[in-house]
């Protein structure tokens, strides 16, 4: 239950604070989503885009179920008449209330945020081990895109062709591995582009080498030496040669429209780089990495309203004709938003070679990932701080800590070392809980009372209507959730049109 815990809830939501300035340590302040542009643009027009979209096709529902679920579940996340976890200082009394989030995925950027900090943190402390890694894009045209968005089972297949190339040329760049070495990567599918357009490509993180086990059963490294700018070229041909020859396999692409594609210049909408390579000691520069792998399809703050209800979209750099934004209708806003949505079931990050999950290799591999030395030891603060087991955190508290010296524990430092007991296991999920993720990035602690400094836990969650009634009362919070508009009449069902 406490994962369904809101995640930005605690601290400085994008729409409080400047994106530039940091935070000051130990701040907790609640976000209000009903406050937000985005909130507001949804409750005002959902009503009206569904009616204008069963319009248009009376025969079917043209919105996915999905969609329409995810639009409604993002209402309701933060808002706390929808219900709540309680947190309480033990020292002092002092409490709050901490909203439950809708988990969705595509809309919601409180939701979005988490799972991207949530994913990244988990590849670095227990995934991605300490060797150099390369990032690999692979872009397709905008005549196939459309199938990639609308079948899974395409976009899943395309990732498939691309990681077979690309091991393939991992492991002959790799000249001093042995035969049968294996290559290593995490991909991750977005379905969105800067400028809120349908635009379905791969990135991935790949192992800049391959690993193979030596005599005494270890894992060990090669690393690509002779990946270079032609080797690269080479395989996006390869890429690009292999997924047009399955799209016509599937009756995707005519014969005839395979074969022109093959002729178009500059790699016929076909791009694959792999410009980016991060070392193996940079392990912050990796979380980071991870992080715009797995980022939210777009950023609330560059969205707002003008004052004639128009949605304005500020792009994160210049389009290639020299647009700086977009304005639109909140119709023709949340039938870019429905596009980007991806059906439930379906796997945005997958797992190849030595990093899947029933690899020979896997648990040797990964045994050297971790965060680096300045996240270990911020995390170790702030679980001390907020009252939560520090054996959990990658790494451990150790003699540099001095939570595990022999003088720390008051064994005389001349005495001959006692023999180490055996380590348990460390409890990966409890470093990645929503409160350690906002230490993380944030260096706040919400599990840590402003009045006293004491830590803070969670001690109920509250779903009973009576009795959130009368705390949101007390505390001067609305009882009711916002209201939804219902659907408007014409003219307005005109405007659903420039959706198209």
């Amino acid at each position: 239950m406490a994962g369904v815990l809101l995640w930005q809830h605690s601290l400085m939501a994008a729409s409080c604070t400047s994106t530039k300035s940091k935070p000051t340590l130990g701040v907790y302040r609640p976000r209000r989503p009903q406050d937000t542009s985005l909130h507001k643009i949804v409750r005002e027009n959902l009503e009206t885009f569904l009616a204008c979209a069963r319009e248009e096709c009376p025969d079917h529902d043209p919105i996915p179920k999905h969609v329409e679920k995810t639009f409604r579940k993002y209402l309701q996340c933060g808002v706390l008449c929808w219900g709540a976890g309680r947190c309480r200082c033990a020292s002092c009394g002092h409490d709050f209330l901490v909203g439950f989030s809708c988990k969705g995925r595509g809309l919601c950027p409180s939701c979005s945020q988490k799972r991207m900090v949530l994913t990244a943190a988990h590849l670095v402390d227990y995934v991605l081990p300490r060797v150099a890694v390369r990032q690999w894009v692979l872009a397709v045209p905008k005549r196939i895109r459309a199938y990639l968005q609308h079948n899974p089972k395409i976009e899943g297949a395309v990732t498939r062709i691309m990681m077979r190339a690309v091991q393939t040329s991992v492991r002959r760049a790799s000249p001093d591995a042995p035969k049968g070495s294996q290559f290593g990567a995490v991909t991750f599918s977005q379905r969105f582009g800067s400028t809120l357009n349908a635009n379905n490509h791969v990135h991935s993180i790949v192992l800049d080498g391959v690993f193979s086990e030596n005599e005494n059963g270890e894992a060990k490294f090669f690393e690509a030496t002779e990946l270079g700018k032609e080797v690269v070229e080479k395989t996006g041909q390869q890429i690009r040669q292999r997924v047009l020859r399955y799209l016509k396999k599937q009756g995707v692409l005519e014969p005839h429209e395979a074969e022109d594609m093959l002729t178009w210049e500059h790699g016929g909408g076909f791009s694959l780089d792999a410009s980016v390579k991060i070392s193996g000691w940079d392990r912050d520069g990796l979380e980071k990495l991870a992080r715009y792998c797995a980022r939210p399809s777009f950023a609330e703050q560059r969205l707002s309203q003008t004052e004639k209800n128009q949605v304005l979209y500020v792009f994160p750099k210049p389009t290639v004709d020299g647009r700086l934004y977009a304005e639109m209708d909140p119709l023709v806003f949340l039938q870019k938003l429905s596009a980007i949505i991806p059906p439930p079931w379906v796997n945005l990050v997958k797992y190849f070679g030595v990093l899947a999950p029933n690899a020979k290799l896997r648990a040797k591999v990964v045994a050297t990932a971790g965060p680096s030395e300045a996240v270990r030891k911020q995390l170790l603060e702030a679980a001390r701080k907020m009252g939560l087991a520090t054996d959990s955190i990658p790494g451990g508290p150790g003699p540099q800590d001095g939570t595990g010296s022999a003088t720390a524990q008051g064994q005389d430092a001349s005495a001959p070392p006692e023999e180490p007991k055996p380590q348990k296991k460390p409890k990966k999920k409890a470093t990645l809980v929503w409160a350690m993720l906002i230490a993380r990035v944030y260096e706040a602690l919400p599990l840590t009372c402003i009045r006293c400094g004491g830590p803070m836990k969670i001690i109920a969650f509250i779903t009973a209507t009576d009795e959130l009634t009368k705390i949101l009362t007390h505390l001067g919070e609305p009882t009711e959730p916002p209201v939804i508009s219902p659907a408007r009449g014409p003219p307005q069902h005109d405007l659903f049109d420039g959706a198209a």
